[in-house]
């Protein structure tokens, strides 16, 4: 067997296995991993999914370009140009090329390709070893037979009949089309792949029952169809560029068209097949700008987002013109066989461009200037009032409810004895400063770490009690040089081990936070009691952890020496066979979990363990509140309680958030679904909480088996469910403008609200809000609310206060109590100002912050108690050494 046989019959089969092998791989693991958690369905769902799609569309683009590439074969074998003596034809520079360097660099392309940017062990090594081999057998022949190549390539240079051109290229010419248009096919079919997701939206679409007040089509219809018809646009529109591309080139090759003598030449033939795809073309612009006229719904031209007076009475009637213009141009292009002029194009292209300018920037430019600007208000109240109500239904503002909170500056001991619950669950601790003193007095050795506190509440006996918790993650990344093996890395440092507690509102005789849970193994002086403190997945840890070895798992350390345990779980997959640890090698690109024997038939293998990633990989058609917390259930165990939401950014008319404040710009946004992560397990339950919202109804039609009902989740679970701070902040940094419902108001901005300024560390900040257990006005019970105070824009008073209900029936409740506009109600800004002003205060802030010690001014919380406010602030004392924050004072103020 010569070298080019084996190049064709060896190289590239084996090449070919180990790319299926890996790609298998990635699959296979996948497909594992999600079947273990019992969500194989929706695994199987995206992958055929993206599989039909690619397959549908691939043979579309096969079938349409494979047939114009015949066309134009046929036609240019019939319409070549008679050549000059001097004319070398692109046929016999292609041949030469090919007989000697193009395929070599092919090659070596493909050697670079994967064994440079597929940096697969097994692959990389096996593919190198293969080239190695056959490229230097064919670098040798390669030069061997260099001279004659050079006699060869003369001789057709030399030629004037196309007949005497080297048959090599005529010979493979038909392979190299075919290979070109699947190469394009692929391209084409993965591209339509990507969009998996619109489609399977579309194919399962609800309805939101809204429609929308210019074309009275229901909100869906932009949710859901006009992403796939904008995909099918843009997807036939590059089609079509790309077949028009080949077939050009088809005829180029062939000598069918070409520039000779300083002039363009064309026959006939391949006039009209490009003309007929040249209307085809001006039918998907025509469609382009058809569905431009919806688009008009998300317009940013006006006052407000959405369609405005000049969109309605300027850009509709000039997108539908454009329209009949471009099928009017399709009309053109198709009667080519008939006018025989290309002149006929020239001169429509030309009148297209200047109705185009005249009717899509000039005109509208116009009337923006010479009709709406002088009598805007008037002009565009309709549009506002759109604007208005449809925010108001994507941020879900029609459910807030509004009411008065009359001021009254005179709290007396029976105020305080009513909100008793409220005072004592009054926050004294920062989660910045007690972060640190976590950190300090609880991680205990140096591979376990805090990565941040959270908030919740929980029944100490008889009292509702909010609390601060942490859970001890392990980080293997900090293990001494010599320990960081594989071995201790991957199969005995595996978990992180329990959590910190303690109340919020109180502290011990030296100013630290007084424990309820503490220590390792965890102790408790309360009712919270843990029975499996064991971390396999949390906010920290390795890539990947192999449980069920040889080797015995490090669970905690006691004294001088380590307690080990062995996993009892159900977590991970199983490496029950040779062939899963290969799979799994390659997946994780570790050639030890295929050499490695410590690893048994027994063994299970965790990955994706990071909670804030896990359930993302499984749902990826959500959105994630950017905190997941961690909850102590009844049963002993350690829960991870994730929100998430669904959102859009084509609700219409609906004002988008800002690239600040949302990356996506969503317009719409509801947290419907509680994802539960065991701790241990690490199975994750998607609770539906919200089955109302269309988005989550056309998620379940899509993934029957994805979503829990609510009520199927365990009670204990429910007591810990708190509205997400990440959508609350979406919802108010919109609610500071669409709280104003009047159109005039609105377009003259009268009553803008801004989110409080602070001071922390010395710097100025927003506030952010904060959960507290207090009772709400008006009610007789205490109950656990996420609130923030509001203050008029550019100014620091406060005009407002709003609150998101947690607890039971009323989780999700949005609460606004306006404050008296006509009296001066003090904001956060002037409460520290008036704190500032106090002598007895700062004389005794600046004796501490002396002699190498820092003063830290904690969140300044406001509390409304019995029509009043109380104002809380906690202050902290830290060395400039980084040494444990002490509450050293709470300064309190009433309005």
């Amino acid at each position: 067997m010569n070298w080019k046989k084996a190049l064709l019959f060896v190289g590239l089969p084996v090449i070919v296995a180990l790319m299926a092998l890996d790609i298998f791989a990635q699959y296979d693991a996948d497909f594992l991993w999600f079947q273990n958690l019992g969500f194989a369905s929706v695994f199987t769902t995206i992958l055929w999914a993206k599989v039909l799609i690619f397959t549908a569309f691939f043979f579309i683009f096969a079938l349409a370009g494979g047939a114009n590439v015949y066309i134009a074969r046929k036609v240019g074998a019939k319409s070549r140009f008679a050549k000059p003596a001097n004319f070398k034809s692109p046929a016999a520079i292609f041949d030469s090329l090919l007989r000697d360097k193009l395929v070599l660099c092919i090659w070596v392309s493909l050697l670079l390709f994967i064994t440079v940017l597929w940096p697969k062990f097994l692959i990389g090594i096996s593919i190198l070893f293969i080239f190695a081999v056959m490229g230097a057998g064919y670098i040798y022949l390669a030069k061997k037979s260099q001279a004659n190549l050079r006699s060869i390539q003369t001789n057709a240079a030399k030629s004037l009949d196309y007949s005497a051109d080297i048959p090599l290229f005529e010979k493979y010419l038909a392979y190299g089309w075919i290979l070109v248009i699947l190469l394009l096919s692929g391209f084409m079919g993965m591209r339509a792949s990507d969009a998996w997701l619109n489609f399977l939206k579309f194919m399962h679409q609800s309805q939101f029952s809204v429609a929308d007040p210019v074309f009275s089509k229901d909100a869906g219809f932009y949710v859901y169809s006009l992403p796939v018809y904008y995909f099918l646009k843009q997807w036939c529109f590059i089609a079509l560029l790309l077949i028009i591309g080949v077939v050009g080139f088809s005829y180029y090759f062939d000598q069918a068209i070409g520039v000779h003598k300083k002039r363009f030449h064309i026959n006939f033939g391949p006039k009209v097949h490009l003309s007929v795809l040249g209307g085809l073309t001006a039918l998907i612009v025509a469609w382009s700008y058809r569905l431009k006229i919806y688009s008009l719904i998300h317009s940013n031209s006006g006052v407000i987002h959405g369609a405005g007076y000049t969109d309605i009475h300027a850009q509709i009637p000039a997108y539908w013109l454009i329209t009949i213009l471009c099928l009017c141009m399709a009309f053109i292009f198709f009667a080519m066989p008939v006018l025989k002029e290309l002149r006929w194009v020239a001169y429509f292209i030309g009148l297209f461009f200047v109705l185009f300018i005249g009717s899509t920037w000039i005109y509208p430019s116009l009337m923006e200037r010479y009709v709406v600007k002088p009598d805007e208000l008037s002009k565009e109240t309709p549009y506002i009032k759109n604007n208005i109500r449809f925010t108001r239904l994507g941020f879900n503002f029609d459910k807030v409810r509004e009411r008065l909170f009359p001021i009254k500056e005179n709290m007396s001991y029976s105020d305080i004895k009513n909100n008793e619950s409220t005072i004592q669950n009054i926050r004294l601790w920062d989660h910045r400063p007690l972060f640190q003193t976590y950190k300090q007095l609880q991680e205990i050795r140096l591979y376990y770490n805090f990565s941040k506190v959270d908030m919740d509440r929980y029944q100490l006996q008889d009292k509702y009690t909010e609390m601060a918790i942490s859970s001890r993650g392990l980080s293997v990344g900090k293990l001494p040089g010599g320990a960081a093996t594989w071995v201790n890395s991957h199969l005995v440092y595996t978990h992180g081990y329990g959590v910190v507690m303690s109340p919020v509102n109180e502290l011990t005789s030296d100013g630290m936070p007084k424990f309820t849970v503490k220590d390792i193994p965890p102790q408790s002086n309360s009712p919270i009691a843990i029975s499996r403190p064991e971390i396999y997945y949390g906010e920290a840890g390795s890539s990947f952890a192999i449980v069920h070895t040889a080797n015995k798992e490090f669970d905690y350390p006691k004294g001088g020496k380590n307690v080990y345990t062995t996993y009892r779980g159900n977590g991970g997959v199983p490496l029950s066979s040779f062939f899963r640890r290969l799979i799994f090698s390659l997946r994780l690109s570790d050639l030890n979990i295929l050499l490695s024997g410590s690893i048994t038939d027994q063994s299970h293998i965790m990955f994706n363990r990071l909670v804030q990633k896990r359930d993302r990989i499984i749902a990826p058609f959500l959105s994630y509140d950017s905190d997941p917390y961690i909850v102590v259930g009844e049963d002993g165990h350690l829960y991870w309680i994730h929100d998430a939401y669904t959102t859009t950014n084509i609700f219409p008319y609906s004002q988008p958030l800002s690239r600040e404040q949302d990356p996506n710009r969503s317009n719409y946004i509801r947290n419907s679904v509680k994802v539960v992560i065991d701790a241990y397990n690490g199975d994750v339950s998607y609770y539906l909480i919200d089955p109302s919202d269309p988005l989550t109804q056309t998620y379940k039609k899509m993934f029957p088996a994805l979503f829990t009902p609510a009520k199927e989740m365990p009670a204990f679970l429910k007591t810990h469910l708190r509205y997400p701070k990440d959508m609350f902040i979406k919802q108010i940094q919109m609610f500071t403008a669409y709280h104003m419902t009047d159109p005039q108001v609105f377009y003259n901005q009268e009553d803008l609200w801004s989110l409080p300024q602070q001071i922390y560390s010395g710097k100025k900040q927003a506030m952010l809000p904060y959960y507290i257990i207090m009772k709400l006005p008006d009610l007789k019970t205490e109950e656990f609310i996420l609130m923030l105070p509001m203050t008029p824009s550019n100014k620091d008073n406060m005009i407002a206060w709003i609150c998101a209900r947690c607890d039971g029936d009323n989780y999700g409740q949005l609460l606004t109590y306006n404050l008296p506009k006509g009296k001066l109600i003090y904001g956060p800004r002037q409460i520290e100002a008036r704190i500032n002003q106090q002598p007895s205060i700062t004389s005794e802030m600046t004796l501490w912050g002396q002699f190498g010690s820092r003063v830290i001014r904690g969140n300044l919380l406001t509390i409304p108690i019995a029509n009043s406010f109380m104002y809380i602030e906690p202050v902290y004392l830290q060395s400039k050494e980084g040494e444990i924050p002490q509450l050293k004072r709470v300064i309190a103020i009433q309005n």
